[in-house]
């Protein structure tokens, strides 16, 4: 049972009968039926109440005095309290024949027709003022506070507790003392005059006493001479004389009485059928037009019914009336089935709604119209439409998941130029978003603006519910047919329970076609934003865009980083770079593609649409994934020069271009390399050395101002400077020069390094031995020349590569001298001035290339000479390096170019 109804305010406070007041409080009732009692200052107020809210009813007083509780009484909680009081001012007022009034007031005196006659005397229980005083104009003032002063006492006559003061106080406030004493006088003759004796009643009236007893002596003649005539009984004779003339009368006229009420009967039928036609036709009427679905009409029809007929007595009019209401209630159901029958426009539901609740209105307070209560037929239509609207979605997206099931074993037949089902899904679900959200929303500002409210109040809370609903299906949905990796899938599966049945190779697939999904959604979008809808709604959407661009630039730049694992096929060794000589056209290629794909990008996600956030924000995922993609992109393209310079030519055999003394022929792998490589291809046309030289020069070339070109690139698209990933790729490729350029250190240098120690002792030389000397030993001629086609060679590619490849070359031969000379034990006379004179003119030729250590370990070479030279020996000694430098002059003369 609800809490008892509370009254805790009143406006106003006081007032005469009829004052219109507001009555505040709690638990007034849950509609208008469950008021059931209104008392103020104990005065019925009922019939006047109007229930406004459970705590608001506004009522007018009734005839009532002084200060009262304000009662009210509800089905649902019972009788109520009050915690205020209303204070009644005044009475009826008495309304005189001299007095204005909006009724007619009966001046003639109080009939009785009890026996037919009027009443001589009026009776003083009746009598109002019995001084004789008019109080017509008498203006009743501080009546209220007359209960307080005579609290147990009564003004009026009948009353036990009867009060003359307040009796002269209600009546004759205004009344003057002299008119008083005339009242007074007024009232004493009255009394005296019914105190005189019946001896003086019967003097001052003798003649009527005399016809009155003549007139009993005739009456007793006339009852005896009838007894002689009729006997004791003559009523009897009398009343058998009346039945007999009725018998007669009824045998005379009874055909003639029947034939006549018969006529007259059939006349007013006649008649009233004519007259109310539109009535009687009524039932049948509002079927036919229900049908032909005019319910305008019916409408119309059923209010001028009930405008005439509603409150009518006439059993067959009342009959015909409840046919109408019958007839009515069934068409109030079936437009209560056509209004939540889905699929249908907004205009035809707004008609329906309109009708329905216009029948609803004209039906209500009635018995009938209880047996049916349709409390919100807009409500239930915007219901029906957003369950029709979720339903639709979920048998599209169950529609095309199944048809990717069924497809999944042919997908490797099918066409790539047609869009797969998913595609096909995203655009059929965005057609249904934007049609049927917008109707969906145009039906609730229908309902809320009150076009078709019911009686009950709104539920913005829920509608906005729906709609939010409904978009967060549609982005889930679009979701779960754009993820593109499965990862995204299982998560998917895990929050919402879906997943699209995805057979192997899909996602490649599809990642082509999801910018085109992106421009469906947006589309969408596009339609919702011109709906005016709440910011949280649109914000859903704008997130699943936002997220979507970023998805769709992530795929765009995992396709170029495949394009780019690819460019080892499109390498031709082209060297195209004016500032950077050996540097291949490759880096241009890959210029070529990042161009070609930021303009992809900026065309289908970058730039920003209506209402859409800017995903190259500073600190937001949009620039830390284009950071991202750039990286692996460039360590990409790390790998391509990688690939290029150690694994695209396997099968080629590497030219040693060392002297062929110790018999190390090209046609053989017997060399430090020959576990990486295998014969030579005869339509190469260059060599693995240089391609590896390419390699390095493409890497300083990047290092040096391509990867900061890439940056620059990225500025003028608009991007921010991805500084993290150029200087990643950078080391990277600082990384990856550095393993190349130990290979081809290691694949140069240890066969050059090799032959020194057998060359030297080549025929069983041995340096403690007596030796015609003048010249170079053998094995600083072949490591010249060697060190000649090793430069010729990085001299042809790239010459800004030589200090880096020589001079570890140089350090190695510098060592391996050292060891050398330090391994002999004992040097002869010409054998000192001999190894003086090699080593002298290894270390001047190849001075620019050697750095402090591969000084220190020529110096050491020098000092392991023993004995030292004498200064005979090494004034010999400089006589034959100066002859020597001088034969060879032209062949060492590439080593002295400092920037060549």
């Amino acid at each position: 049972m609800a809490p008892q109804p509370v009254v805790t305010g009143l406006s106003p406070k006081e007032g005469p009968p009829g004052t219109r007041v507001i009555i505040r409080g709690e638990f007034l009732g849950t509609e208008s039926i469950d008021l059931i009692g209104l008392k103020i200052c104990g005065s019925d107020c009922l019939l006047s109440a109007e229930w406004v809210s459970p705590n608001k009813i506004i009522a007018r007083t009734g005839p009532a005095k002084g200060l009262g509780d304000i009662i009210v009484t509800t089905r649902s909680g019972g009788e109520g309290t009050s915690s205020v009081q209303f204070r009644a001012i005044g009475n009826h007022e008495i309304i005189g024949p001299l007095k204005e009034s909006a009724v007619w007031i009966e001046e003639a005196p109080t009939q009785n027709f009890a026996w037919g006659r009027r009443t001589l005397v009026q009776s003083v229980l009746t009598q109002e003022d019995p001084l004789g005083l008019s109080t017509e104009g008498n203006e009743q003032k501080n009546v209220d506070n007359l209960r307080e002063l005579f609290p147990s006492s009564s003004g009026d006559l009948l009353q036990e507790n009867f009060s003359p003061a307040l009796f002269l106080l209600e009546k004759h406030s205004a009344t003057t003392f002299a008119d008083l004493k005339v009242g007074l006088k007024h009232l004493n003759r009255k009394v005296e005059s019914q105190k005189e004796g019946q001896l003086s009643f019967l003097k001052s009236n003798a003649g009527s006493v005399i016809d009155q007893l003549d007139t009993m002596m005739n009456i007793r003649d006339k009852l005896l001479e009838d007894l002689n005539q009729y006997g004791p009984e003559p009523l009897n004779v009398l009343e058998q004389q009346i039945e007999n003339s009725i018998s007669k009368s009824e045998d005379i006229f009874t055909d003639v009485l029947v034939r006549k009420e018969k006529a007259d009967s059939t006349r007013a039928v006649l008649l009233a059928l004519s007259r109310h036609k539109f009535l009687f036709c009524l039932p049948n009427s509002v079927e036919k037009k229900a049908a032909a679905g005019e319910y305008d009409i019916v409408v119309n029809d059923y209010a001028r019914a009930k405008s005439r007929f509603g409150k009518t007595e006439i059993p067959i009019f009342r009959t015909v009336m409840e046919e109408v209401d019958h007839r009515i209630l069934q068409i109030r159901k079936q437009l209560h089935e056509k209004v939540i029958k889905m699929p249908q426009s907004v205009e035809q539901q707004r008609k329906l709604i309109k009708a329905l609740i216009s029948l609803e209105v004209q039906q209500s307070g009635s018995n009938i119209n209880d047996k049916l209560r349709n409390a919100d037929p807009a409500w239930d239509a915007i219901d029906a439409r957003a369950k029709y609207l979720e339903q639709t979605f979920k048998q599209t997206f169950e529609q095309y998941a199944s048809k990717d099931a069924q497809g999944a074993e042919k997908s490797k037949n099918r066409d790539p130029s047609q869009p797969p089902n998913r595609v096909a899904f995203c655009e059929e679900i965005c057609e249904i978003a934007a049609s049927q959200l917008p109707d969906l929303w145009r039906l609730g500002q229908m309902y809320f603006t009150g076009e078709l409210r019911g009686p009950n109040d709104p539920r913005p809370g829920d509608f906005k519910r729906m709609i939010l609903n409904a978009i967060e299906k549609f982005c889930i949905y679009l979701k779960i047919a754009m993820c593109t990796t499965d990862a995204e899938a299982r998560s998917l599966r895990q929050s919402v329970g879906l997943i699209w049945p995805i057979s192997h190779g899909s996602h490649d697939i599809f990642k082509a076609w999801l910018p085109q999904c992106l421009r469906y959604t947006r589309i969408t979008y596009a339609t919702l934003i011109s709906l005016d809808l709440p910011s949280s709604a649109l914000d859903i959407v704008q997130k699943f865009i936002d997220e979507t661009r970023l998805h769709c630039f992530s795929n765009i730049f995992e396709r170029a980083t495949q394009k780019c694992s690819k460019l080892t096929d499109l390498e031709t060794w082209e060297m195209g770079v004016e500032d950077f000589p050996g540097a291949t056209l490759l880096p241009q290629r890959l210029e070529d593609l990042l161009i070609e794909t930021l303009d992809e990008a900026q065309q289908a996600c970058i730039n920003p649409e209506i209402r859409e956030g800017n995903l190259l924000e500073t600190e937001s995922d949009g620039q830390r994934e284009v950071s991202l993609r750039l990286q692996k992109m460039l360590l990409c393209f790390c790998d391509v020069i990688q690939e290029l310079a150690f694994n695209s030519h396997k099968e080629e055999t590497p030219t040693h271009n060392v002297s062929q003394l110790l018999g190390y022929p090209n046609n053989q792998s017997s060399g430090p390399a020959s576990g990486r490589f295998a014969s030579l291809s005869p339509s190469t046309a260059i060599t693995w050395e240089q391609r590896m030289l390419c390699c390095l020069a493409n890497c300083a070339y990047c290092n040096k101002s391509f990867f900061h070109r890439v940056g620059k690139l990225f500025e003028r698209y608009g991007y921010p400077l991805p500084s993290l990933a150029i200087e990643t790729a950078r080391y990277s490729v600082n990384k990856l020069f550095s393993n190349i350029l130990d290979a081809y250190v290691e694949h140069k240098g240890d066969p050059l390094v090799g032959t020194i120690e057998p060359s030297m002792y080549l025929g069983g030389f041995q340096w403690d031995i007596e030796m015609p000397i003048g010249n170079l030993r053998p094995y600083a001629h072949e490591c010249c020349d060697n060190l000649v086609a090793v430069y010729s060679e990085i001299y042809t590619i790239s010459p800004a590569l030589l200090r880096s490849i020589l001079e570890p070359i140089v350090l190695t031969i510098s060592e391996e001298l050292a060891r050398l000379m330090s391994c002999v034990p004992q040097f002869s006379y010409s054998g000192a001035i001999q190894a003086n004179v090699d080593i002298r003119l290894l270390r001047d030729t190849m001075r620019i290339y050697t750095n402090e250590t591969g000084r220190n370990y020529f110096l050491e070479a020098l000092e392991a000479i023993n004995p030292p030279l004498n200064a005979e020996q090494m004034k010999q000694a400089d006589e034959i390096l100066e002859h020597v430098k001088e034969r060879m002059k032209l062949q060492l003369m590439c080593f002295f170019v400092k920037e060549p």
